[in-house]
């Protein structure tokens, strides 16, 4: 039966290839429009000064010479060359001995005047006739002066003048070099001798360095041909203009170096992209399909995959021409939706495929290994996503995992420093934004795409909901199986790796519909008489039915997310109500007055019909759902049994798994011979634990004994 059932699913039908073909082109013809963006740059004819139409990227690397970036750099170079003069250190010393010549003659006046027996007064005019240039308060500070005075401060003038003068004094800054001696003199001597002395020099002091142009020019010449052609890289998706800036002849080289003033579609780059795109959706399909067949008929599923590879695609396209700025794209936030809304193997597969992207975009073999391993370690880390400290973990995960990453290609390579601590930040950022990206949106990727996620199911398993609430109040009964066969059902679920979240949170909802008619149920009568007793069989069955689709009504009023209202009709499948088939049978047999066991009474059994005693269905249609059908009907029937030792709870539970399996039951779910032997082994240890054996108190025995004493109308103590 379960073989038949797979090697029904085997077959590709016409279907298929029709779901194959049109799913293939879209998502091809997206993928290879993203990854061949650059095939044909953005060209336009332009003057320097002209606005850019719109922003300009480069469409591959580049490394070229800029004739006008070197021509410019050898200007800057001519004009850093500073004007060259005729000085000598001997010039410089001829003048000096030829000025202080001078100097000296113009002082002897002054000299005899301090040297000669006059008067006072006679000296003072003696004084002022010597220099008749000077201004009114340099004569009144030398006609101040004594001998001593004069001599020391004439002493101090003939060696700052010969100083001076042996020194480079250019033609164009002779009026700021006169201007500065009377700085240059001794700080003892006071400002107004200061002035004194310099109003004597500043005449004196002449220009010994004139401007020497050819030399100047040869200079010049030398420091531009020293100037090497200037070599730039413009790397991949480099923003050459900004849409309105205005064009420079710089940016025009760079265009033109990169052939958009002169676009021309690149052919057979195109071609490449197209065939890797063709190739990787390809082999993507093929694995949905043969491994993941609830997928591969949910157009949910496949409109949520193909999305995320999209929106991958393109962030991995845009930023793969940079070198730092793709280890920052959280691709591996689609592994962890992936991981989290459908399961961990389609979220690898899809991740294999961003890796190879990876790789090919960016011509680097580590950002493959990059994208691939760290969304493949946040996959095995965040699990089903069932908390947010799966999301943490997740991140913690991938962060060190990327970090592994970046050291092993950098051990194997050369990096500098600054761009391995750069690649670790990046590493630490790419994480976070993957973890923090999924968290944000998965539930809502989950209610678009009618997906039911973890959080959800954690919702509906909280006793305060309203419809378990009502569950407990009004069947409470029912509660306790429900939360029986949740135990049973969360456990086998787990043994086999199918959803234990799931099927716990469907074993809690699926008797909803008794909520109907709860009186109708065992459970919930208590010490009142059992309604079936005054119904016929066919009537009993009828609203035995009834409980399904009131359950599916109450399931939708509730806005139950649609992952769950199919396990209320699958998890009784299309069984026989056995009990109330077999009475049935009795009546029919009873009616025609034959004796049971004779041909008579087959005969009259056999006009009872027994699809009237049979659900609806349809049967499960997955290992939950199954699994489901199973603890249903382990956890009523053991509650049944008078003695719950391990002997007589097993041989309950093969029986109720040899039925289902004998019916035809699991025909339509993934259930194999090895996953039902599992299953049982599950429920019978749950079962055992929840009938053990505790010891019986004293008090105990006590109370148990009075109360039947007091039902039988009995007193006294006990004995």
């Amino acid at each position: 039966m379960i073989a038949r059932r797979a090697s029904l699913a085997a077959a590709f039908t016409r279907r298929d290839a029709v779901r194959l073909t049109i799913s293939a082109s879209v998502l091809i013809a997206v993928l290879a429009g993203i990854l061949s963006l650059d095939i044909l740059p953005s060209g336009f004819a332009a003057d320097v000064g002209d606005p850019a139409p719109n922003d300009l990227t480069a469409p591959r690397t580049l490394v070229f010479s800029s004739a006008i970036q070197t021509e410019q750099r050898r200007e800057d170079a001519r004009k850093s060359v500073v004007p060259q003069y005729d000085y000598t250190s001997s010039r410089g010393q001829a003048s000096a001995a030829q000025q202080l010549a001078v100097l000296d003659t113009s002082l002897a006046p002054v000299d005899a005047a301090f040297e000669a027996l006059l008067t006072d007064d006679a000296r003072r005019t003696a004084l002022l006739a010597a220099l008749p240039t000077l201004s009114i308060e340099a004569k009144v500070t030398l006609t101040g002066l004594d001998k001593v005075g004069w001599t020391a401060l004439r002493g101090e003038m003939v060696r700052v003048f010969e100083q001076a003068q042996r020194q480079e004094v250019r033609d164009t800054e002779l009026t700021t070099s006169r201007a500065g001696l009377d700085d240059r003199l001794a700080s003892r001597f006071g400002s107004t001798e200061r002035a004194l002395a310099g109003e004597i020099m500043s005449p004196h002091l002449v220009a010994n360095s004139s401007y020497d142009e050819a030399a100047t020019e040869a200079t010049r010449n030398q420091a531009a041909a020293a100037i090497q052609p200037i070599e730039f890289t413009i790397r991949k998706g480099e923003l050459i203009v900004r849409k309105g800036q205005r064009l420079e002849a710089t940016d025009l080289e760079k265009m033109q170096a990169l052939g958009l003033l002169d676009p021309r579609p690149d052919v057979a780059k195109f071609g490449g992209w197209l065939l890797l795109a063709a190739l990787l959706v390809g082999v993507l399909l093929a694995w949905v399909w043969r491994f993941r067949r609830e997928f591969w008929h949910r157009n949910n599923a496949l409109l949520l995959v193909g999305l995320l590879l999209v929106a991958a695609t393109a962030a991995i396209s845009v930023t793969g021409g940079r070198s730092i700025l793709p280890f920052f794209v959280p691709t591996a936030a689609v592994a962890l939706l992936l991981a989290v809304l459908l399961d961990g193997s389609a979220a690898v597969i899809v991740t294999i495929v961003m890796a190879v992207v990876a790789s090919a975009v960016s011509g680097s073999v580590e950002l493959g290994a990059y994208t691939l391993l760290g969304g493949v370690v946040g996959v095995i880390t965040v699990r089903r996503g069932e908390r947010i400290s799966n999301f943490v973990q997740a991140a913690l995960a991938m962060a060190l995992t990327n970090v592994v990453v970046v050291t092993v290609f950098t051990l194997l390579g050369e990096r500098d420093p600054i761009g391995v601590l750069q690649l670790y930040g990046a590493s630490l950022a790419a994480a976070t934004g993957a973890a923090v990206a999924a968290v944000g949106t998965f539930a809502a990727l989950g209610n678009v795409f009618g997906i039911t996620t973890s959080f959800q199911l954690l919702e509906l398993a909280t006793p305060s909901q309203p419809l378990l609430r009502r569950l407990l109040l009004e069947t409470a009964g029912t509660y306790h199986h429900s939360l029986m066969v949740g135990n049973l059902a969360e456990r086998a679920a787990e043994a086999v790796g199918a959803n234990p979240l799931v099927a716990r949170v469907a074993a809690y909802y699926h008797d909803i519909g008794k909520l109907a008619n709860p009186l109708a149920f065992i459970e919930n009568q208590g010490a009142a008489g059992n309604i079936h007793d005054e119904l016929s069989p066919e009537r009993s069955a009828a609203v035995l039915k009834a409980h399904v689709a009131n359950g599916i009504d109450l399931a939708y009023q509730y806005k139950l997310p649609k992952a769950i209202i199919p396990f209320i009709p699958q998890h009784h499948g299309t069984a026989l109500m056995s009990y109330f088939y077999a009475k049935a049978r009795d009546e029919a047999i009873a009616a025609a007055g034959s004796l049971p066991g004779t041909p008579a009474a087959e005969a009259a059994a056999a006009t009872v019909d027994h699809a009237r005693f049979r659900h609806v269905g349809p049967k499960p249609q997955s290992r939950e759902a199954a699994i489901l059908m199973l603890a249903d009907s382990v956890e009523a029937s053991v509650r049944s049994l008078t003695s719950h030792d391990e002997p007589a709870i097993r041989a309950m539970v093969v029986r109720i798994i040899r039925e289902r399996l004998e019916d035809g039951q699991f025909d339509e779910s993934d259930l194999t011979l090895r996953d039902i032997e599992l299953i049982r082994e599950a429920f019978v240890a749950q079962l055992i634990g929840m009938y053990h054996r505790r010891i019986e108190y004293p008090q105990n025995k006590v109370v148990e004994l009075e109360s039947r004493r007091a039902a039988s109308g009995g007193g006294g103590e006990a004995s």
